[in-house]
């Protein structure tokens, strides 16, 4: 929950993207909706490595989804960003998803990382790096008080953990 209201912020060749975290859902190595439930593997070695560092994996084969690792090294936990607001580099981001309104360029976690250009290869990076390409920033917008919390989505086990976060519309 703590980082609804933060920015998400990516650099690349092609400027820079951003969007304010409005939704999350959050796992742990012992919830058997995690990757991490089945202990570590090279698919989701980052959730186990330190907190701060980007977790990127392929939904569906074909939708990439970025993870926030939240636990210590060992831990084999991650939040998973679900969506966001875009604030900058809106422009880009109608490119890479061409046809949709504003409000649905990154309302969905494989729709963000497509709205601004997280792949693969950004997995496992170190957010806590000054140099990094994609970084956290807390722009002092505080987490919202009142959070939307319910079950998560997508999942078929552990249903009953209200571990998904949303800011309330405004």
């Amino acid at each position: 929950m703590d980082l609804l209201g933060k920015l998400l912020v990516i650099s690349g060749d092609d400027g820079r993207v951003s969007g304010r975290i409005i939704e999350t859902e959050a796992y742990t190595a012992d919830d058997p909706a995690s990757h991490s439930f089945k202990g570590p593997t090279k698919r989701n070695e980052p959730m186990f490595g330190p907190a701060g560092h980007l977790y990127v994996y392929l939904s569906y084969g074909i939708h990439c989804c970025a993870n926030i690792v939240t636990g210590g090294i060992g831990d084999g936990q991650a939040v998973l960003i679900r969506a966001i607001e875009p604030v900058v580099g809106i422009d880009a981001m109608r490119e890479r998803r061409p046809g949709r309104p504003d409000r649905q360029l990154a309302d969905g976690p494989g729709k963000l990382s497509a709205a601004l250009g997280i792949d693969l290869s950004m997995n496992g990076l170190d957010l806590t790096d000054p140099a990094a390409s994609i970084r956290v920033f807390d722009d002092g917008t505080r987490p919202p008080s009142d959070p939307i919390v319910g079950p998560r989505v997508g999942i078929s086990t552990a249903l009953d953990r209200p571990w998904r976060f949303r800011t309330p519309e405004r």
